[in-house]
């Protein structure tokens, strides 16, 4: 059976109809207390090229089911409806897709950063090991 849609149309869908941040524009709000950037690259790519610092990793696999309070998987994070919850990925497609998908579930602070990571990187904006990431959330002793 053909594809009717390829991946490229979805994307351009999806961006289409999500909020999408420039790099600064992120940079401008990561400390207002009501932004959450979410990465939802694979931990690999994750363990392998780093992080946005202050990121909270979620893995585009299982970010519908971290979202959903009606699924065994939710994470409490997403329930804050303070905060805008501000996607990543590696190039800005599957965030784009993602953010897209949080809308069809009902959420409405959801957004994505144009370019993704490889932007984020580009822009000389903060990053961090995903060691550094682990060290900075422990619990002070």
């Amino acid at each position: 059976m053909p594809i009717t849609k390829s991946c490229q149309q979805l994307v351009a869908e999806a961006m289409a109809q999500v909020t999408t941040y420039s790099v600064a524009e992120v940079q401008a709000r990561m400390n207002d207390g009501h932004t959450q950037i979410v990465d939802i690259r694979d931990p690999r790519e994750l363990e392998r090229d780093g992080t946005v610092v202050g990121a909270y990793p979620a893995p585009r696999g299982m970010l519908e089911f971290w979202v959903d309070p009606g699924s065994p998987y939710h994470k409490p994070l997403f329930a804050d409806e303070s905060k805008e919850f501000i996607l990543f990925c590696g190039a800005g497609w599957r965030s784009a897709l993602a953010a897209k998908a949080l809308q069809d579930m009902g959420m409405t602070n959801v957004a994505h950063i144009d370019g993704g990571y490889a932007a984020w990187v580009k822009q000389g904006a903060p990053t961090e090991t995903l060691d550094e990431q682990k060290a900075r959330r422990k619990p002070k002793a």
